[in-house]
């Protein structure tokens, strides 16, 4: 986009005395003048729905009309435009996260107050159904909770033990014969038991959890976390 210079100085021509060529004005002169005309005004943009091309700019300290928010279109759109869409973005109450910068938020948007949000917290979904997690920035739980190393135990009590013989079963002599029948004639049940015994159950059991505070952390990651009061 080039603007209009003049080539020709025509008001220094009616100075000039009668007979100097200078004086006269030239059609070539006119034709350049007009040439130059034609090229600045057609290297201009309308006033009225301009088409720009390259990269176009406003010049410093100029105002554009801003346009309506939520405007989609290749309208251009002003930095009062871009403020109102990011005020929307992030209203009062938004929690804005960083994994990198801790510029307060206000100085990178420009807009809003932000306070440090969440020191040393995690954030968890609002839950109607559960006491803990039923009020907006409700807290809990704690750093120092500690999960105790600890072992169960179980006693077995059976140094031997010995199992009657019933009525009814045959025993033999010491002999070898059959000496006769428990509960029969003369044999009393009575003292008649199998060997002495130990059923040989064991039972152990190992240490687990694992003693101290901070042992019981849910994985994290540290960011920058900010929250827009105003």
């Amino acid at each position: 986009m080039s603007d209009y210079t003049k080539s020709t100085n025509f008001a220094t021509k009616d100075n000039l005395s009668s007979g100097n060529p200078l004086k006269i004005v030239k059609g070539t002169e006119i034709d350049t003048e007009f040439n130059n005309i034609q090229t600045a005004i057609a290297t201009k943009a309308d006033l009225a729905s301009p088409t720009f091309t390259g990269t176009p700019s406003l010049p410093t300290g100029t105002t554009a009309v801003t346009q309506s928010f939520g405007t989609s279109s290749t309208l251009l759109a002003t930095t009062e435009f871009v403020q109102a869409a990011l005020k929307l973005l992030y209203p009062v109450g938004t929690i804005y996260t960083n994994s990198s910068v801790s510029t307060n938020p206000a100085t990178l948007f420009g807009f809003g107050t932000w306070t440090a949000f969440a020191a040393g917290r995690v954030m968890v979904g609002f839950n109607s159904g559960n006491a803990l997690f039923d009020t907006a920035e409700e807290t809990g739980g704690s750093a120092d909770s500690i999960v105790v190393s600890h072992t169960h135990t179980a006693t077995v009590t059976d140094p031997t033990h010995v199992h009657a013989s019933p009525n009814g079963t045959s025993f033999l002599t010491a002999g070898g014969g059959t000496g006769g029948t428990i509960g029969g004639s003369g044999v009393s049940a009575s003292g008649v038991n199998t060997a002495a015994a130990s059923t040989g159950i064991s039972v152990s059991n190992s240490t687990t959890g694992s003693s101290g505070t901070n042992t019981n952390y849910q994985p994290y990651i540290t960011v920058y976390m900010w929250k827009r009061v105003s």
